[in-house]
């Protein structure tokens, strides 16, 4: 049993997301959002920390974490227990950060994940992304997808990530799992050999770059079911984000073929809860429509909006909505309400009084970002 374990298991037991590990500090746990200290840790002093983080490592891969100071990799404590790690330097020395995986695999009902995300599972080509900050949820819900068309498709899943989260046992699909760097050096690599690979979907577990945006896009053109994630937090900014990554002479093309192969965009937050311990998620979905692909084609992706909230009937829902009806149920508060919505004068005249002035320091337009 490796020194780090009993850690571990402390945050798996007090049903924590998160162990934070930094030289000169004691150990701390992110539980519902809050991050403190463990109780009755010392401090962490070099040797102690330098034998915990090398002992759980590769070899190979530790002495590139001390050259370079950063590296991601997965390690499993047990059946139960996997966790995705990230070591990095700050100015006291050595730090860690691990985030519990579950090894169970939710479902998009037990996630919340409204009904018609399950349309995107019968896609079959084109670009299809899951958006939000970090630590919104977006992996969870990409394997709920991935796990769906897994148990009611036959097809062939690669997926490109860093590292390897959720382990997918084949069902009705063959899924193949690469991690970077490990399997393949780069997710723009994993991308490339995918079209060689006879895949009928490939996650790209993300798009941060012009080389992997840009393969992303021309395999969905040719025929491809691609699912690939963003930091954005709304389907206008995903699009933005997109088309932004490209030198300017680019962008109409970009634009154009955006436009030909973007099946959807389903964007996630969470959300603190009032009603019990926890989060819930709030989701934004927009599908392609030939409305959307107007607009994308066009550059006027503040038209978007419109097109969202006039979808419902084709399944669409604007962020806003989905935080409305959580606020409605109960579920969060007025004011997690009014820091997560996109035109924060809705939920303003719902704010408690002593923190009515919120709204006038965010500085924030509505609809307009």
């Amino acid at each position: 049993m490796a020194e780090i374990d009993r850690l571990f298991q402390y945050l798996v037991d007090s049903g924590g997301s998160d162990l934070h590990l930094s030289e000169g500090q004691p150990p701390k746990t992110r539980v519902h959002g809050a991050v403190t200290p463990i109780p009755d840790e010392p401090v962490l002093e070099h040797d102690v920390i330098h034998r915990m983080l090398e002992e759980i490592c590769e070899p190979h891969a530790y002495k590139m974490y001390l050259e370079s100071g950063d590296l991601d990799f997965a390690y499993e404590m047990d059946e139960e227990s996997r966790f995705r790690c990230n070591y990095l330097k700050q100015k006291n020395g050595l730090a860690a950060v691990f985030r519990l995986i579950p090894t169970e695999i939710m479902s998009m009902e037990q996630l919340g994940v409204p009904e018609v995300v399950k349309r995107f599972a019968q896609i079959r080509s084109g670009l299809i992304l899951v958006t939000g900050p970090t630590g919104s949820g977006k992996s969870t819900t990409l394997a709920a997808i991935l796990d769906y068309i897994n148990t009611n498709y036959n097809r062939h899943m690669i997926t490109i990530e860093e590292p390897i989260e959720f382990v997918h046992g084949n069902k009705n699909s063959i899924i193949t799992q690469r991690e970077v760097p490990i399997q393949t050096p780069s997710f723009a690599d994993g991308l490339r050999a995918a079209l060689r690979e006879d895949a009928d979907i490939v996650l790209v577990g993300e798009m941060r770059d012009l080389e992997t945006i840009s393969l992303a896009l021309t395999a969905a053109e040719t025929g491809l079911l691609v699912f690939g994630t963003l930091h954005t937090n709304n389907a206008r900014k995903t699009v933005d984000r997109i088309i932004d990554v490209f030198p300017a002479d680019q962008q109409s093309q970009v634009r154009t073929m955006l436009a030909a192969s973007l099946r959807g965009v389903l964007a996630q937050l969470l959300c603190k809860r009032v009603d019990k311990p926890g989060r819930v998620a709030v989701h934004e979905i927009m599908f392609a429509t030939p409305a959307v692909s107007a607009i994308i084609r066009e550059g006027a992706t503040q038209k978007l909006y419109d097109v969202i909230t006039g979808g419902k009937g084709e399944g669409m829902q604007f962020m806003d909505e989905s935080i409305w009806q959580k606020l409605q149920a109960g579920m969060i508060s007025p004011q997690e309400a009014y820091m997560k919505a996109i035109d924060k004068t809705r939920f303003k005249p719902l704010l408690p009084k002593e923190l009515a002035h919120l709204g006038d320091a965010s500085g924030e337009s509505p609809v307009g970002h």
